[in-house]
């Protein structure tokens, strides 16, 4: 079977591809069961992650996969996966293999998810995150950490950023487009630049994440007053919602060019602003999510951007 893409997003549906090939001669009443497997590969190719299993009556989906995965089936030869409500886990390459008797069949399905990479760093600086806590610092964001692959479309994208960060193969690597001296030399060719696999313990680096689009709404909060960082935590609760993260200001930007030149409190202690439409005195060079830092929670002042969560 030929490797097969498919685009999908957080929260919507995907059905990935698969289709038995052989024509059994007529009479095959008693042929062997036929038995649907299908796997999510990983990055150690030796470890594969059940999904879904089928033969005849009896069907099985595993893990986080329960109650979201269920075969097509829109003829006899159809073994196509239907993924529903898709997570940011969900992202990566899945294995089909149908099995009868002593034939089997495998073929290989993309799940491509549209989104932002957006690289983070956490208060206490740079280079502060070995790999676990790089993974957990994603997710605190509303975010996973991203793949190569995504880095890479990102980059395509335009995507420069001169600090080094873990991805999810637990490789270290960076994208330049714009080559200059601190960023491996300005007479180097742009692209992904690449420390290779580091010490998942030892070694400390940036983060990229990933994110998709959210169920929710994301808000800059008008209030009356500049607030801190507490202040501005119940301001959001008391409008019913939440002091956003970061992977939700990205995914605003990214996804829905949301645009707004004031600098907000956002749940990591940061203050940031999300600008879609360059202009003078808000980013006039590029579309971006500014960064303002990790102001003094006590005694600086901002607005606040909020979320909340729709069911």
């Amino acid at each position: 079977m030929e490797q097969t893409k498919v685009i999908s997003h957080r929260g919507g549906n995907a059905t990935l591809p698969c289709k038995f090939h052989r024509e059994f001669s007529s009479g095959t009443d008693n042929s062997p069961k036929t038995r649907i497997k299908w796997t999510k590969l990983t990055t150690d190719y030796l470890k594969e992650i059940d999904v879904f299993v089928a033969m005849g009556n009896h069907k099985k989906s595993y893990g986080s996969y329960h109650g979201r995965v269920f075969l097509q089936e829109a003829s006899d030869r159809d073994a196509s996966l239907v993924i529903t409500d898709v997570t940011l886990d969900d992202y990566g390459k899945y294995k089909c293999e149908i099995i009868e008797g002593l034939e089997d069949d495998t073929g290989v399905v993309t799940l491509d998810l549209q989104g932002v990479v957006f690289p983070y760093f956490p208060r206490m600086g740079r280079y502060n995150l070995n790999f676990q806590e790089a993974q957990q610092t994603c997710q605190n964001e509303d975010a996973v950490i991203a793949s190569f692959d995504q880095l890479y479309d990102a980059w395509r994208g335009g995507l420069d950023w001169c600090n080094a960060g873990w991805l999810s193969d637990g490789s270290v690597q960076y994208p330049i487009t714009k080559p200059r001296e601190p960023c491996g030399g300005k007479d180097t060719v742009p692209g992904v630049r690449n420390y290779g696999l580091r010490d998942k313990e030892k070694g400390r680096y940036d983060v990229f994440c990933f994110t998709s689009n959210y169920k929710g709404r994301f808000y800059y909060l008008i209030h009356p007053t500049k607030l801190t960082y507490d202040e501005a935590v119940q301001a959001c609760l008391k409008d019913g919602s939440q002091v956003a993260k970061v992977g939700q200001m990205f995914a605003a930007w990214k996804l829905m060019g949301y645009d707004r030149c004031d600098g907000g409190w956002l749940a990591d202690g940061s203050v940031r602003y999300p600008i879609s439409r360059p202009r003078r005195r808000c980013s006039p060079d590029e579309a971006a999510v500014r960064f303002v830092g990790f102001p003094d929670k006590k005694h600086k002042l901002y607005g606040v951007y909020c979320f909340r969560t729709y069911n």
